[in-house]
């Protein structure tokens, strides 16, 4: 139990989540009278950006002489950073009569996540935030600019596509094996 405290600290979690709760008060207020695609992307892409940026600790050489296996912690931490994202988008839920899908939650939200893991392994993991918040701007614009059914486009804007759209949940799956697979195994960038 001990090793968690460690850990938890190293990767200023603690901290991580306070600034998980705060943005999350704020997106919940302001989006209060329509809970659509749009916030719930928003409110997923900051919980995964505001807790990604511990996925490095202080020392990354240290990390990676300390003998212990780091695959399971590494990929628990990023389910833990999905879990708390996807539950923060599924929060309003209680409260809203327009509810959206739990499927769009849990696909945008593990398509997120493994941006993050890509991320911290190509920028460091200070940088966890920088692909999903590329990936956001970069199909939000596509979508708010264009309309079309075409399979580059559908990939492109899948973070704003519907429930059962094959395309979007394969890009998102695809993403976040990856994602996943490449943080467990390289970790986050010297």
């Amino acid at each position: 139990m001990r090793w968690a405290v460690l850990y938890a600290r190293s990767r200023a979690m603690p901290a991580s989540f306070a600034g998980l709760a705060a943005s999350m008060a704020v997106i919940w207020f302001l989006a209060r009278d329509r809970w659509s695609e749009i916030p719930v992307s928003l409110a997923l892409l900051v919980a995964i950006a505001v807790t990604a940026i511990g996925l490095s600790g202080q020392d990354t050489d240290l990390d990676r002489t300390a003998a212990i296996r780091w695959v399971p912690r590494r990929v628990l931490h990023l389910l833990l950073i999905g879990g708390f994202g996807a539950g923060a988008a599924l929060l309003p839920r209680l409260w809203e009569a327009e509810r959206v899908p739990v499927e769009i939650i849990v696909r945008n939200a593990g398509g997120l996540l493994g941006l993050a893991g890509v991320s911290a392994v190509l920028f460091g993991g200070a940088f966890g935030w920088a692909l999903p918040l590329f990936v956001f701007v970069v199909s939000f614009v596509v979508w708010a600019t264009t309309s079309g059914t075409d399979f580059a486009h559908l990939v492109i804007t899948w973070l704003f596509q519907p429930a059962g759209v094959a395309e979007a949940t394969w890009t998102a799956v695809v993403l976040a094996v990856a994602g996943l697979g490449t943080y467990a195994v390289f970790g986050n960038r010297r």
